[in-house]
Formats: C-alpha cells, structure tokens, sequence
C-alpha cells in the first residue's frame, strides 16, 4: 500500500480499504526498517503522527473527505513545526524549537495530513547534493553511493523509497526540481510568491520558495490546492485567487506550443539524457503539441549572478545566529565578541560560511556596484529572455539537470557543484514556476524532464506533467533497496 501515489491513498482511505492509523504505522515501520541506509529523516514524530492519524480517521468517519485527510508526509527541516525541533540541517540550530508552526505546514494539519517527521537536508538550504547537512549526507535509494540531489535531498528519498506519500521542500536554485529527477520522482516549485514563506527559514529571500516533492504530478496538484494562498503574515504572498489544480489535470493539449531552449541542449549535457528528453517530446507531438526552439541568450550567465545574489541575501539572512537568542552557542566565551565568532565559526559549516564570506564582500562598500547591482541587472535579462520566449511558446521543456546522480564525495570543488543547477536556476531569478517529471534511465539510474511555465500558470504545467505521466510509466519507476545497498 505504501508504494502507492497520494491520490491512490486517498481512495483507499475513502473507501474504508485502509485506515489513516494502519498506513501511518506501515509507513513508520518502514522509516525504522530503511532510514538508518538512507539517513532522509532528521527526525520522527511516531507518537504524535499516529495521534494525528487517529484523529483523521474521527473525521473520516464522520464524513470529511478532504483529499490529503490522514496522508502521512514529511516536512523538509526548514519548515518551523510547533514543539518540534527544527534544524534546517545545521549544528547551529541543533537544539531549536520552534513555538510556532510555518503556514505550509498550519495548512498541511489544517486538512489532517499526517506529518511522519522532518527530512534532512544540505545546512541552510546550501548544496546540491546533501553532503552539506550537518547530520550526514543522505543516500540515493537508486544506489546508496550516489547522492539524491539537494537540498531537499532527504524530501526527495524519502518519497522515492516510500518512506512518506508526499514530502514538502524548499526551491532556491533548484532544491526541488534537481534531487526529484536524481531520485525518479516529481517535484514541483510554484510561483515565486504562490506559497507562502512565512515560518520557512530563510536562506535567499528573493529567491526561496516552498514546494512538494511527489509520486506524481496529480499528487503535487493535490498538495498545491493545499499549499498555495495568501498568507498576510508574509510581505510577498501574492494576493491571487487559488484555482483548483486538479480540474484542469486532464485538459487537452492539441495546440499546445512548446519552447525547447537552444542552450539547455548544447555542451555540457550528457548524450543519454539529451536522447532521452527528445523521445518524451515525442509524447507531447502525439497528444496534438507543436515544438519549436527557443533563444535564452542569457542563460549561461545566470549561475554567476546568482552566487552573486543569494549570498548577498543569506549573508544578510544568517546575520541573526548569533549565539544570544536560540541556537547553538560556544562553551565559556571570554566576552561578546568571542561569543559571536566562536558560536558562528563552530555552529556554522564551511559551505554556509563560504556563501556568508561571499555575500558580504560582494554587499561591502566599493563592490556593491560592481558585484551585486550588476548581479541583479543580469536577473532582469534573463527574466526578459523568458518573457520574449513565452510570445512564441506556452511553455518550455528541457533537462532538469545536465547528469544522473553523481557518486557522494565526487564534487569536492564547489563549482562543479554549483553548475549542477545550470537548467534550474534562471526559473527561480525569474520566479516562474517549474516541475520536473520522470523521463527516463540512464545507465540505470533516472533523470528528469523541466516544465517551466509563465508566471501563475502552474495549472498548465501540471496539466501538462500529468498527461506525460498518463502515457508513460517512469514516474512508476522504483528503486530496488536491496540492489541500490
């Protein structure tokens, strides 16, 4: 039962097949029989998900059918839950409780979704790869010496290796999309705006964006119809009616025109992902889609701007651990200023203080101008590359990632990390919405197909996602745990 999509679970506990206690018990005896392997959770909250499954079921039986009603799920551990620790995956926020709950996950117990626990994660959000989480890197169930993406990493895991039904993320620079198509399942980042932040600790707050990371794209619809809304609590919740994403699943797309971005196809991309990617297209052509290229002339500069921007930002927003009011502090400082750089030096790991020393120098007087002003014009460029390109087309497809899940220790040089997110990044610069789907294997291992789509239209692309999944059966994929170890 496990295996099964969120949408499937549904039915199941709406026809009394199973009840939200005994599929929330399956699923953590299947956390305690895997997690050890595969380190996706930080923490469980066995008591409390049961509780709450209990709960769920009163409400079953007296006659709520909200669609995620006793779903067991896992919130990504930069997600504020009440009376739960909250790490955000860093020795600095280690012992941190937060006295509130984040409005993703208010809305997330609002409709009685199970929460099984918090996933872990690269430290602040920082890392493509979840090496960086200071509880230790999590493991690609596809194969336990690769690494699952990040940094939802252990979101993304969890969901692979059917540890929850659904899993919430955050989205900087692909910290969805990039571990979903690592780990052969959907992930999907709304609008920038679309979700709340609010109780989402912050790392760029130009750029974050909260998501969920699924079985399949009629998951994420169900997850978004839950998710998405205005939150007046947050300054850049967008005041826009929330449609319902699951009417719109099954539209037709005869006349759909579709954009496929020169750049996203060119040196850099592996061969059996480029062949794989143009084969789905194929998909689309049948269902009465048109394909044609598209220009993003700025593409190739938006991983520089963007470690231009999003250090300035989390400089500005990890500036408040400073070891007075919650978090980590050191042992015994001889005065403040000791206590300020021991508790951030020792609290602090060396790929968040690398993105600290960045972003403060390129905000310091006399770079400013030259760095980050500069960063934020080429933002614009690209932003206006896509709104030339979505003249022609309604959405644009390509690679989510340019590799399949690389072997954990074989990025040392932070670079080479960093281009990971060359497919991904302009869509958070620009703040559009992106999802990306199972499209195949290479050697054995799965990669992603990147819808982005205009701004708010995330009922297309999740139309356009599940008509992809209603041909197809990669999203069906499963790793084989006892292969992968």
């Amino acid at each position: 039962m496990i295996e099964k999509t969120a949408a499937e679970l549904s039915k199941a506990l709406s026809g009394r097949e199973i009840s939200s206690v005994e599929l929330t018990q399956a699923f953590l005896d299947r956390i305690r029989k895997q997690n050890t392997m595969l380190n996706a959770y930080i923490t469980v909250c066995e008591d409390s998900a049961l509780a709450q499954a209990k709960a769920a079921d009163k409400r079953r039986a007296e006659g709520d059918s909200s669609p995620l009603l006793g779903i067991p799920i896992a919130h990504k551990d930069i997600f504020c839950t009440k009376e739960v620790t909250t790490t955000c995956g860093s020795k600095m926020l280690h012992n941190f409780i937060a006295p509130y709950n984040a409005t993703v996950v208010e809305n997330c117990i609002n409709e009685g979704a199970v929460t099984l626990g918090k996933t872990n994660m690269d430290e602040f959000a920082m890392g493509s790869s979840n090496e960086t989480s200071f509880y230790g890197p999590v493991r690609n169930p596809w194969d336990i010496n690769r690494v699952p993406g990040g940094s939802s990493g252990g979101s993304a895991t969890a969901v692979a290796a059917d540890l929850c039904a659904i899993a919430t993320g955050s989205d900087t620079g692909g910290s969805i999309r990039q571990p979903a198509a690592f780990c052969g399942i959907t992930g999907f980042k709304p609008s920038y705006g679309r979700v709340s932040r609010w109780g989402m600790i912050a790392f760029a707050s130009s750029l974050d964006q909260a998501g969920s990371l699924c079985k399949s794209a009629e998951d994420a619809a169900l997850m978004t119809n839950v998710m998405a809304g205005l939150d007046k609590k947050d300054s850049t919740s967008i005041d826009k009616p929330v449609e319902n994403y699951t009417a719109s699943l099954n539209d037709s797309l005869s006349g759909l025109k579709i954009g496929i971005p020169r750049q996203h196809f060119a040196e850099g991309l592996s061969t059996e992902i480029e062949k794989g990617i143009r084969e789905a297209l194929k998909e689309y052509e049948k269902l009465g889609a048109s394909i044609t290229e598209v220009d993003l002339p700025n593409n190739h500069l938006s991983v520089s701007a963007y470690y231009v921007i999003a250090p300035a930002e989390a400089s500005a927003n990890l500036s408040r651990y400073d070891g007075v009011r919650y978090g980590y502090r050191c042992e015994n400082p001889m005065d403040l200023e000791d206590m300020y750089k021991r508790s951030r030096s020792e609290g602090f790991g060396d790929e968040v203080k690398r993105r600290i020393l960045v972003g403060t120098y390129a905000l310091s007087a006399g770079y400013y101008d030259a760095y980050y002003r500069k960063a934020q014009k080429i933002r614009r460029l690209i932003k206006n590359d896509f709104i030339e390109a979505f003249k022609e087309v309604d959405v644009i497809i390509g690679p989510t990632s340019p590799n399949t899940a690389f072997e954990l220790g074989a990025k040392s040089d932070p670079i080479s990390m960093y281009l990971e997110d060359i497919y991904t990044i302009a869509v958070n610069l620009s703040g559009l919405p992106g999802i990306s789907i199972p499209a195949g294997l290479a050697n054995g291992l799965p990669f992603g197909m990147h819808i982005i789509g205009k701004d708010f239209d995330e009922a297309k692309i999740l139309n356009i996602a599940h008509q992809f999944q209603l041909r197809t059966n990669w999203h069906l994929k499963k790793p084989n745990l006892e292969q992968a170890n």
